[in-house]
């Protein structure tokens, strides 16, 4: 077994690998990096040597990476990036505090809470860019194990361990509905109330749709998913037009209380809820002004 004291890995090995992976080609990658290809060779046997793994199956004609090679192009990949936003953040720093924070959550959060944190965050850091990556579940996630977004906020469902979690608040789901519908009349509504309506629905990968759906089987019943959207947006404008009703977690309902057209009751018997939170890779070191960007989330999200 490798001891960590042994780990002696430079910046230009990870990138020597990473190019190589990329080109496909020792040659390729060596005009890339403006070295011979015998210093790249060597570089790659000094790195396959010090792993005691091969990460490269190298005939005349080709190169074909190794499984192993994946795992270790996508660290090398995390660390690269990494270093480029440490870099990056320090030379900002020094230059005048600017910056920038990369922030991957779902679509009920990025229309609903985050604006409100973003404006107070922009009053102590007037210089410092924010990237809102909007998306599903599952792409947040992913977002943030490529090393694409700083931390992400998102439901804490089944998050794999490389994570680290703070829990912000538990959701609940409501019915949302357009005005006179038959259900308004309701201080609440069961599942069993909505087995017979037209709904519109996220797509069947995103996780909140699979929540949906599981609970539904689990307590037998058939759900009619007639329309498909991918923005809660989206959905409130077809419920606000009359084509049907929909399921939605508590934090889309602020954007629907501004519609004259919607209203929305407690989902019951079973109730459904899931815990929203704060979430990032264990392994990646944040930023400056990310970290400022943690702290008040953290500190104004239930205020908010």
């Amino acid at each position: 077994m490798i001891q960590p004291h042994q780990l002696d890995l430079s910046a230009k090995e990870l990138l020597a690998i990473k190019t190589i992976a990329e080109y496909g080609s020792f040659n390729a990658a060596a005009i890339t990096l403006n070295v011979s290809q015998p210093v790249l060779t060597r570089t790659v046997q000094r790195v396959e040597r010090l792993l005691g793994l091969a990460l490269f199956d190298r005939t005349t004609r080709s190169v074909e990476i190794t499984e192993a090679g994946k795992e270790f192009v996508a660290l090398a990949e995390r660390v690269l990036n990494d270093v480029q936003i440490y870099l990056k953040a320090v030379q900002e720093r020094e230059a005048g505090q600017r910056g920038q924070v990369i922030i991957s959550s779902v679509m009920s959060v990025a229309a609903t809470v985050l604006p409100a944190i973003a404006a107070r965050y922009r009053q102590t850091h007037p210089n410092v860019t924010l990237h809102i990556h909007e998306g599903v579940h599952g792409t947040v996630i992913e977002n943030l194990r490529s090393g694409v977004s700083d931390f992400g906020l998102t439901y804490l469902d089944d998050i794999a361990p490389i994570f680290s979690t703070v829990p912000l608040s538990t959701q609940y789901f409501h019915v949302l509905l357009p005005k006179g519908h038959r259900l308004e009349r309701r201080r609440q509504v069961s599942w069993h109330d909505i087995q017979a309506e037209q709904l519109v629905s996220l797509p069947s990968d995103s996780r909140t749709r699979r929540v949906i759906d599981a609970v539904a089987v689990t307590n037998g019943l058939t759900l009619s998913h007639s329309i498909t959207v991918t923005q809660f947006t989206t959905m409130m404008q077809f419920v606000a037009a009359g084509v049907g009703i929909a399921i939605v977690p508590e934090g889309a309902l602020s954007a629907a209380s501004m519609s004259p057209r919607l209203s929305a009751r407690p989902l019951e018997k079973p109730k459904l809820s899931r815990t929203m939170g704060l979430v990032a890779l264990k392994s990646r070191n944040q930023t400056y002004f990310a970290g400022k960007m943690i702290e008040l989330v953290m500190q104004e999200w239930r205020g908010i």
